[in-house]
């Protein structure tokens, strides 16, 4: 569940069985509350109960200080953000936060952040002007552009023209020269406008412009190449400059609305060239100017910043201990009589001197006149679950608890998932070529662990990370069983002795065994590499790796209902262990243990039996003679007792489990089955029947209906799971034959071509395949299969999950969830 918690010594650990757990009662005066808190909050040991729950957040003792502490967090929040776009890293904490006062804390960042945000307003400001200035200027310079271009026009133009009048009308009006000549009585005064519009809007801003004044308009724009600062959204922008030419008040107020409409920023122009160049060099200086007051700003910001990075982690972690004190003095119940508060909550039992310790301190360093008092309450109420874990168990308890956390003080699956979850795996994954693959990526993570821990890595590398013990053990069972079936990337090797066979003569090729006589010792470990690239490869490995997979699946279900078993006389049920465990036990033996028996048989006399035919004929026809399919004597006679063995487990698992427990409840409603609590500090006994139906209304009708499907689910599951434990051999064949195409269609294939292009393709072709297919999608998939073997097949027949965590108050856990 979490990491071991708390100091002092602690006692061994119980692996199988959840921590033994007290409700524990702290009355502790108002002047040592807070102290006393903090303290606990550092060991880490103790889960407040809410005694406040019918109150609303707003009604409580300190909700005002919750919202003191909430006001320095937003500000906390906002100078993390100011750094982070600055680029400025907080430093290590240096000291502690215990040495700070709260109070100077608020004070100095209420400060900071005035400071802060009265630089940030008049860079804001600065920066505006400036980007206006430059927008300012790029008018001034485009624009200035159209109107000498058609100066310089007119100009050449009234060099040719012989009559004066006409040069005097063309210098008049330089942009809109008509061809013939114009009466001057009947000559309108042109106006325009100048700015920048988006580029992506400019053709839909002249389409508008040009239908609104229904032509009357003459529009001219020009690229801006360089990328601009808008003013308004301060964002960059690729925008055009344009002059629009109109006639009349109203035709201007129309251009108005749509620049407006459009986000066009207008600035003023004057036709004057003299006042153009003067403008330009106003601008110029003004832009040079404000560049020097923005970095002066931005300099001055930084150095602020980092004044705040020094002491940033510190007055963090100081209001979030203070922030979560807060919240858990605010469960706690105020007797304002007696000046002190009730706090009640679950504890380890082996924390009671741990906890009575931090009481004292608290108690003295406060100067409390009155100490806290500590006592342990009796309850019936079902106490967390909590299993003292490390950084190589946890990631494996996580796993389970995914499926269900567990009941208090029922049997842990964990201990048993730590080997047989990677064994399990590594059945579908094995080849140690890609085992060893898989354990350097492990031990990169394992090696770089305090590195890495302090980063913030994305989420699949933070689930790596935090499975990086599972995925080492499932490497390492990866290269095991990859030796057991020989295979490095699909090559096999004679690794441990030559192979126990040969060929007769020359004749003999590798895609046969015909001709191949035992001239060695057995191979003494794994899978003969001689098997490898024969005909007969394929039928031998399924044989193998399906009898296998039965036998595996068989022994971890077994495993399973021996651990209801340990439940059963744990929590002292003996219907559990009479009418659940032993015929759970004879079934699923007297069919499927039946099989697996057949099965070593088989492999150790070399019989040619049809253990199909033998399991689904002692069925069909159970008196019918087995002939060749017959492996020991009087098979026929074992068969037909086993056969009536699981008959008759059934009714034993169906009926008399509910009238046992309606004739315990009978009795116990009469008050026959009533006992004292033993007087103990201890430990913690809570009342609870093995079937988990202690309830005080009893529904005999339920409890039947609950049996009949537990009963039903475990006949027909032991036959769809005891199948489904064939994914095993599935899986591994897949494994294996992905590899060995791999290898020879890809990386022997471009060997063959005898080109170097050809042979770095196709390596570079294998080393992606290999990752992406067999190391990366491969390991995912053998990871699921396996989670779904020991959450099904395997949990189900013991576990039911339907406990709740142990979630002490830490400041360890808060200052991690805060992240």
């Amino acid at each position: 569940m979490a990491e071991n918690g708390g100091g002092g010594c602690c006692p061994p650990m119980d692996l199988m069985r959840s921590e033994p757990m007290q409700l524990v009662q702290l009355i502790v005066p108002m002047e040592s509350a807070h102290l006393t808190v903090s303290y606990l909050g550092d060991l880490g040991l103790v889960q407040f109960k809410d005694l406040n729950s019918e109150k609303s957040p707003f009604q409580r003792t300190y909700a005002a200080q919750i919202k003191r502490c909430g006001e320095m967090a937003r500000k906390i929040r906002f100078f993390k953000d100011q750094m982070s776009k600055a680029g400025v890293l907080p430093k290590e904490m240096l000291g502690k936060e215990n040495d700070i006062d709260l109070d100077d804390v608020e004070v100095k960042l209420g400060e900071l952040e005035a400071e802060l945000v009265e630089i940030n307003a008049n860079n804001d400001k600065l920066q505006r002007s400036y980007n206006e200035l430059m927008e300012y200027k790029l008018v001034l310079e485009k624009a200035g552009e159209f109107f000498s271009s058609a100066h310089r026009s007119a100009t050449a133009q009234q060099r040719e023209t012989e009559s004066p009048r006409a040069s005097e009308d063309l210098l008049e009006s330089p942009l809109l020269q008509e061809e013939k000549s114009i009466d001057a009585s009947k000559q309108v005064k042109l106006g325009f406008l100048t700015g920048l519009v988006p580029r992506e809007k400019s053709m839909v801003f002249e389409r508008i412009l040009f239908r609104a004044t229904r032509g009357n308009v003459y529009i001219r724009q020009t690229v801006v190449e360089e990328t601009v600062i808008d003013p308004n959204s301060g964002e960059k922008a690729e925008k055009n400059v344009f002059v629009v030419f109109y006639s009349g008040e109203r035709a201007k107020s129309k251009i108005l609305k749509i620049c407006e409409a459009f986000g066009a920023n207008r600035y003023p122009f004057s036709e004057d060239l003299r006042k153009q160049v003067q403008m330009i060099t106003e601008v110029s200086g003004r832009l040079t100017e404000l560049k020097t007051t923005i970095d002066a700003g931005l300099g001055h910001r930084n150095i602020l910043l980092q004044t705040i990075g020094d002491k940033f982690e510190l007055w963090s972690l100081k209001v979030r201990k203070e922030k979560a004190i807060y919240h858990t003095l605010n469960m706690l119940s105020l007797d304002v009589t007696k000046k002190c508060l009730v706090a009640e909550g679950w504890s380890p039992v082996f924390a009671s001197k741990e906890i009575q310790e931090a009481l004292e301190r608290a108690a003295v360093d406060s100067n409390s006149q009155v100490g806290s008092i500590f006592q342990i309450l009796r309850t019936k109420e079902l106490p967390p679950t909590y299993f003292r874990t490390n950084k190589f168990t946890s990631a494996i308890q996580e796993i389970v608890d995914a499926y269900g956390v567990a009941k208090y003080q029922e049997a842990n699956p964990g201990v048993f998932t730590i080997v047989t979850f990677p064994f399990l795996f590594a059945v579908m994954f094995g080849d140690w070529g890609h085992g060893i693959c898989l354990l350097l990526a492990t031990m990169y993570l394992i090696v770089r662990e305090k590195k890495l821990a302090s980063q913030k890595l994305g989420d699949i590398m933070e689930m790596a990370f935090g499975g990086r013990y599972v995925i080492m053990m499932m490497s390492l069972f990866s290269i095991y069983t990859g030796l057991i079936y020989n295979e490095f990337f699909s090559i096999p090797y004679p690794l441990f002795a030559p192979s126990a066979y040969d060929c007769r003569d020359a004749s003999c090729s590798e895609a046969t065994t015909i001709g191949l006589i035992k001239v060695r010792d057995t191979y003494p470990f794994g899978l003969d590499p001689v098997w490898h690239g024969t005909r007969s490869e394929l039928p031998f490995l399924n044989s193998l790796k399906m009898k296998m997979s039965i036998l595996l699946g068989v022994s971890q279900m077994n495993l399973g209902i021996i651990m209801s078993y340990f439940n059963a006389r744990f929590f002292k049920s003996s219907v559990n262990i009479w009418f659940q465990f032993i015929p759970q036990m004879i079934f699923l033996n007297s069919l499927f243990g039946y099989l697996s028996v057949l099965i070593i048989i088989k492999w150790c006399t070399g019989s040619q039996a049809d253990l199909y035919h033998v399991m689904i004929y002692m069925f069909l026809s159970p008196t019918d003679e087995l002939g060749e399919n017959q492996l020991f004597p009087h098979q026929k006679t074992v068969q037909l007792v086993l056969l009536f063995l699981a008959l008759v487990s059934v009714p034993c698992m169906l009926l008399p489990k509910p009238f046992i427990l309606k004739k315990q409840h009978e009795a116990r409603h009469q008050g026959q089955s009533y006992a004292p609590l033993e007087e103990t500090d201890e430990s913690l006994h809570v009342e609870t029947s093995g079937g988990g139906h202690g309830h005080e209304e009893f529904e005999f009708s339920e409890i039947f209906v609950h049996q009949l499907i537990h009963t039903i689910e475990f006949v027909l599951g032991a036959v769809s799971n005891t199948a489904s434990y064939l994914r095993l051999w599935a899986l591994s064949l897949a494994h294996s034959e992905l590899s060995s195409v791999f290898y020879e269609k890809v990386l022997l294939l471009a060997w063959g071509y005898n080109n170097w292009l050809i042979l770095i393709v196709g390596i570079i072709v294998f080393v992606f395949a290999t990752v992406g297919v067999l190391l990366v999608m491969e390991t995912l998939s053998a990871f699921l299969h396996a989670l779904r073997l020991h959450w099904v097949e395997f949990q189900n027949k013991f576990y039911e999950g339907d406990g709740y965590k142990f979630a002490p108050f830490s400041f360890i856990l808060t200052a991690s969830e805060d992240e």
